[in-house]
């Protein structure tokens, strides 16, 4: 990698929807591949920590990194010997990495494995990152699948990691609620109980499907659900929303859990997820549309709310907190949703925008027309969705592979979801 970590990438305009794809989909996999940690092979929390903060790497990052690496062997980015190579190096580093009740903490040492406080209290456990790396894991130990030592041993780490996961201790005390956070210096003192609606459906799921220390299904029905903003049934741009904040927070809600956990036809007793996902996303493109704001920049073609970075830092932007700043992660990741209106976004932001914007790691954090800025830094949750939303609209692998496990198929089941079946 070049000293300035990135560079600048030519755009080749006139691309055909699928050559555009590949595109975008190579490039955002140099993230997980070219710029990983050299020691562990996780990902980078950020690429402006790597002189800042050197040896940053992301847990949650690091899951999706896995799920990229997979949809890199599908598209022929690697081979399946190379991921598998991959893919054990850093099984083999995060055995002997520090958990807390067998939990990550959200930022690790790539070289040491050791734990990098993410705040001066939230130096132990993070669940909700914990079960982004679980995520990814599953699905890798889906895939490789194969009776040769490589795969065998990493099937083998993944279901030890899985397995010590104690979710039944994030419940603090057998509460009817798991908790974001433990530390072993100030025990529960952030005290931050996991209600939805939001990113976190993923932990609850996790939680139900543990082979060794599940937290029992009244944790999801009276914890995550019994929020002060999960149902909503209101309109919002002429469209119903079942769930979540006014206008639906940010997108990432519909990526970041939804990267494994197929929506197609999931329901429970809350929600159909898919009607959710299109809503929440159809909503927030509809808000830029409309711009009621007046930023410059935004239209049928550009827009996408997330949490991202802008030029007043890191901020989880949504119709009701609009900076004028938009993140491409929003509208591409949201691929399977809207395939015609994200597939016209990603256009834009390569064919118009892609001067500013587009690098060999793929597109950076964000950008804001109305103040002429582009944010100088990709993130690691920016990056992985973009890969593997994609690539679930484009094949389904990592649905599929995250749904074929035995223990997830028992977890919805006891947390009372269904799945139509697809025609």
């Amino acid at each position: 990698m070049a000293s300035g970590l990135f560079q600048m990438a030519p755009v080749r305009r006139g691309l055909g929807d699928n050559a555009l794809l590949d595109e975008t989909q190579r490039n955002t996999f140099r993230y997980f591949w070219d710029f990983a940690h050299p020691v562990s092979g996780l990902a980078y929390e950020r690429t402006d920590f790597y002189h800042s903060r050197p040896d940053t790497a992301a847990i949650g990052g690091s899951g999706f990194g896995l799920m990229a690496i997979l949809v890199g062997v599908e598209r022929g980015f690697v081979t399946r010997a190379e991921a598998a190579g991959r893919v054990l190096k850093i099984v083999r580093f995060l055995i002997n990495a520090p958990t807390y009740h067998g939990a990550f903490a959200h930022w690790i040492n790539g070289a040491t494995g050791a734990t990098i406080p993410f705040s001066r209290k939230d130096d132990g456990a993070d669940i909700v990152e914990t079960s982004y790396l679980m995520m990814g894991l599953l699905c890798v130990r889906q895939y490789f699948h194969r009776d040769d030592a490589v795969e065998a041993e990493i099937r083998h780490w993944a279901d030890i990691l899985w397995g010590e996961t104690e979710w039944s201790w994030f419940t603090q005390n057998n509460q009817a609620v798991l908790f974001w956070h433990w530390s072993p210096n100030h025990g529960w003192v952030l005290d931050h109980e996991i209600r939805g609606w939001n990113e976190c459906l993923i932990t609850y799921v996790l939680a139900a499907s543990a082979p060794r220390y599940p937290a029992p299904p009244r944790v999801y029905h009276r914890g995550y659900a019994e929020a002060r903003v999960f149902d909503n049934r209101r309109s919002y741009e002429g469209l119903e929303l079942p769930l979540g904040p006014d206008w639906g927070g940010p997108l990432f809600f519909a990526h970041y859990t939804f990267m494994g956990l197929d929506p197609r036809g999931l329901s429970d007793q809350y929600a159909d997820y898919w009607t959710q996902n299109v809503r929440h996303t159809q909503i927030n493109r509809a808000w830029c549309m409309r711009n009621p704001l007046g930023f410059a920049g935004y239209g049928p073609n550009c827009w996408g709310l997330t949490a991202t970075e802008t030029d007043a830092g890191y901020r989880a932007l949504s119709p009701t907190e609009d900076m004028g700043v938009i993140s491409p992660t929003a509208a591409i990741s949201s691929m399977p949703y809207t395939p015609d209106e994200s597939l016209a976004a990603l256009r834009c932001f390569y064919e118009e925008k892609g001067d500013r914007i587009w690098t060999d790691l793929g597109f950076v954090s964000s950008f804001s027309d109305a103040r002429g800025w582009a944010s100088p830094t990709h993130i690691a949750i920016d990056q992985g969705p973009i890969i593997c939303m994609i690539e679930n609209y484009r094949s389904g692998l990592l649905w599929e592979l995250f749904m074929s496990c035995p223990e997830i198929k028992t977890g919805l089941a006891l947390l009372g979801f269904t799945r139509a079946p697809r025609a």
